[in-house]
């Protein structure tokens, strides 16, 4: 396993328990779900660059998706 996964992964499912968080003290589903990607889609991505791609992106979806 290489050092940089762990890494990325530990800083995405932080910042996805804090989009959890939030998102169900505010009652809003987009950064509920967004949230719950960010801290299971680690241990689906093998790849460092894939994997912070991947993190920006649903980081990103609350700021353009209303519900």
């Amino acid at each position: 396993m290489d050092t940089a996964i762990l890494v990325w992964g530990l800083i995405f499912s932080s910042i996805g328990i804090g989009y959890f968080i939030y998102g169900r003290r505010q009652s809003n589903m987009v950064v509920r779900w967004c949230g719950l990607a960010l801290i299971l889609y680690p241990y689906l991505i093998t790849d460092a660059v894939i994997m912070v791609a991947v993190g920006v992106g649903i980081m990103l979806i609350p700021r353009f998706v209303e519900l």
